[in-house]
């Protein structure tokens, strides 16, 4: 692996789009709804067990974490979605810093790759394909992971292939990558594409 995964670290979270680091890194975004798993996965990803804080209350936090990975990678978490007792004006904020990663990132060009992530058990939802609607319009790339993967058994995990891959919303041939932190099913595969998409 040309990267050390060893030497990651979160450089900042930031409140606003002028916080966002100007360092000419790829970007590589993780996007889903709130309690999806971001926090694990990058945890996971990074073999860390709490460098991105798993919160008890999803939805709480609105900030874009920017994850340094050996100066030539950021993993940026960007703010979960879709939670429901989210007040108005906590969803207005999570949205004006979402639109504001993808319209005011000074290195927008240096995204190479959404990591959209949604619950394998779930499939999905409508605010998941709304993200989908918006970046298959801007033709951002992108790749699905299925999280929670542990919580399936056989006959489950083949009906949630089926209802992720048909689904009408996610590009025909994008990867589908099952991952479980707690099994690290998927890890390898997700940093096969990620290193694939940044050219690292």
């Amino acid at each position: 692996m040309a990267i050390n995964i060893q030497n990651a670290s979160l450089r900042i979270s930031a409140g606003l789009p002028r916080q966002f680091p100007t360092d000419k890194m790829a970007q590589v975004a993780l996007s889903g709804r709130s309690n999806v798993g971001k926090s694990s996965l990058i945890n996971t990803l990074l073999g860390r067990k709490a460098l991105a804080r798993v919160s008890s209350a999803p939805g709480k936090t609105i900030t874009v974490n920017f994850y340094d990975v050996d100066r030539k990678l950021f993993l940026v978490d960007l703010p979960g979605y879709g939670f429901a007792k989210r007040s108005e004006g906590s969803k207005k904020e999570w949205s004006a810093l979402t639109d504001g990663y993808f319209t005011q990132n000074p290195n927008i060009d240096l995204l190479a790759l959404v990591v959209q992530l949604v619950d394998s058990r779930i499939g999905p939802t409508k605010d998941d394909e709304m993200m989908l609607d918006f970046m298959n319009q801007a033709e951002i790339p992108y790749i699905i992971v299925a999280t929670k993967s542990d919580k399936l058994n056989a006959t489950e995990r083949k009906k949630s292939v089926e209802n992720i891959t048909s689904n009408p919303y996610i590009r025909e041939n994008t990867p589908v990558i099952y991952f479980s932190s707690l099994k690290n099913e998927g890890k390898q595969e997700l940093w096969r594409e990620i290193l694939r998409y940044t050219d690292l």
